[in-house]
């Protein structure tokens, strides 16, 4: 077997081991592959002969590092942020020097706060360029060829597309703080049927448009932008869904959802794009969300 190709196997076999480490879990981290367990099963029983040594304790519920896995874990993390800058480098040489990344979102958020640091020390060299979009594109101009990655929310249609889940979280509905709702510890959505809704202008991804409005077909005034949809809110009474734990000014409330489904943070690529600056800036995200 060419070296070459021996190395590349090897490192491919470490980010299925980090995969593995990360979430605990072999079905959750083939998902996150995008590939099939089995496979992934395999590819860590033979890295576990290669090393002489259980890297994980099985359970039906997960796995759990043993001590050997976790020195190999900060080892591996090591090797594969060596690998990548060396792909970064490379490509910057070649002529690759530039990353747009396309933001939907709150940009105060600590976690991307964290990502813009460690990506400016891992590519010191590399022109990040922001791409802010209103929320008719939850894509941020992907299938418009207009950013390289996305840094989202999900659900949308993923066609074509390449999806990493770096957190989820819980949703609330917006309500003018002198709302007769706006007293409650927490709400259904069957609390709000008979409310108006925000829409999104026509043509918008109907997944995305169905999620922000529960799931069922709603009413009201079409909105572009968060600061539209937080005036609709104060203006005509209009109720909104938002993901909890952002700070809004008094006017407002923000009442919990019980029976809504978490708002998923995603970092999003088209499929297929081999970019290096774009599987390092996904690494570095899925460690920043993490903590």
């Amino acid at each position: 077997m060419p070296d070459g190709y021996r190395c590349s196997v090897e490192l491919r076999t470490l980010r299925y081991f980090v995969a593995v480490a990360e979430e605990l879990h072999f079905s959750r981290a083939a998902t996150r592959l995008h590939m099939s367990q089995p496979p992934l099963s395999r590819a860590i029983k033979r890295l576990e002969t290669e090393v002489g040594a259980p890297l994980f304790v099985r359970s039906p519920v997960g796995v759990t590092l043993t001590a050997v896995g976790l020195v190999l874990l900060d080892e591996a993390r090591a090797l594969l942020d060596h690998a990548d800058r060396v792909r970064a480098r490379v490509s910057a040489a070649a002529g690759t020097t530039t990353l747009t990344i396309g933001i939907l979102g709150d940009g105060t958020d600590p976690a991307v706060t964290r990502l813009a640091a460690a990506y400016r020390r891992r590519h010191p060299g590399i022109d990040i360029r922001i791409r802010d979009t209103d929320l008719t594109d939850p894509t941020c101009g992907l299938h418009a060829g207009l950013v390289d990655i996305a840094l989202t929310r999900a659900p949308f249609d993923e066609t074509a597309l390449t999806v990493r889940t770096l957190r989820a979280d819980p949703v609330g509905v917006v309500l003018r703080a002198d709302d007769p709702l706006a007293c409650r510890d927490r709400l259904r959505l069957a609390d709000l049927s008979d409310r108006r809704w925000f829409q999104f202008p026509q043509g918008t991804d109907p997944v995305w448009q169905s999620y922000w409005n529960g799931g069922s077909p709603r009413e009201g005034p079409v909105v572009r932008a968060v600061q539209e949809c937080l005036q609709a809110v104060l203006w005509n009474g209009t109720v909104g869904l938002a993901p909890l734990g952002h700070d809004l000014p008094a006017e407002f409330a923000v009442i919990p959802l019980t029976d809504m489904t978490p708002s998923r943070v995603v970092a999003v690529w088209n499929e297929g794009d081999t970019n290096p600056l774009i599987r390092s800036f996904v690494d570095v995200a899925t460690a920043a969300f993490r903590h």
